[in-house]
């Protein structure tokens, strides 16, 4: 997923230069409003698409930040934050998202080489492992729940359970969106894939988005801890 993290990486970078260096021009200064009279009137060279994916980033980030500063705010003495993470079914899922994001990119990736014979079987993929990680995570809410760990229990399980609630949610609106693109395609003969090369990328980035929120929670719980925590302690001392 490296070559995934440097396309938004670059997105995201691009984008700040962009707003900033806006912020910081001069409109009433001649150079700049020469500059503005010939200007086409696009600042951002992001399509419809993206621009709804940047916005949902930016709403979707703050609600995930909530559930994390309250996950760090609430720990309970003595929880073994490493609890969840030693079980199977999390690991699994994050190979399933890691393989999801993998596939997106490489779709997006064949629409930029104009290799297409393959963008209907890597979207069939797309989806089918996209559904198969929800549909373990709500077994390994399951085998949370047999063994006595509910919503209720305490707010490192409530935080979990919040946390992969709305990632869940997020996915079923990528899913959703997934669906429509894939339909179109599959209606369309190969020559007019690029018809939909907008939305892919789109989706692509959105893909991406969710397994770096996904990996951001679970490494805050194995660094958040009473061991790092000491250890911390012991530096500052």
């Amino acid at each position: 997923c490296k070559m995934c993290f440097t396309h938004y990486i670059g997105i995201m970078s691009s984008l700040l230069k962009k707003i900033f260096g806006t912020l910081a021009q001069k409109p009433w200064e001649a150079d700049q409003v020469a500059i503005d009279a010939n200007h086409s009137g696009q600042t951002f060279n992001l399509s419809n698409q993206m621009s709804a994916v940047i916005i949902i980033f930016g709403v979707s980030s703050v609600l995930f930040s909530l559930i994390f500063t309250g996950y760090l705010y609430s720990l309970p003495p003595g929880q073994d934050t490493t609890f969840i993470l030693k079980t199977n079914l999390l690991w699994i899922n994050t190979l399933v998202l890691i393989l999801v994001t993998y596939f997106f990119d490489k779709i997006r990736r064949d629409f930029n080489r104009d290799l297409t014979n393959k963008i209907r079987q890597n979207l069939i993929v797309v989806g089918a492992l996209s559904y198969l990680f929800l549909l373990l995570q709500l077994l390994l809410w399951y085998q949370l729940m047999v063994d006595g760990n509910y919503v209720s229990t305490n707010t490192y399980f409530s935080s979990f359970y919040f946390f992969t609630a709305l990632h869940g949610v997020h996915l079923l609106g990528g899913l959703f969106f997934w669906g429509k693109v894939t339909s179109k395609l599959f209606k369309l003969d190969e020559k007019d894939y690029k018809n939909e090369k907008k939305n892919i990328n789109a989706l692509s980035v959105y893909w991406l988005f969710l397994f770096i929120v996904w990996f951001f929670f679970f490494a805050i719980m194995f660094f958040y801890n009473d061991a790092v925590l000491a250890w911390c302690k012991s530096l500052i001392s």
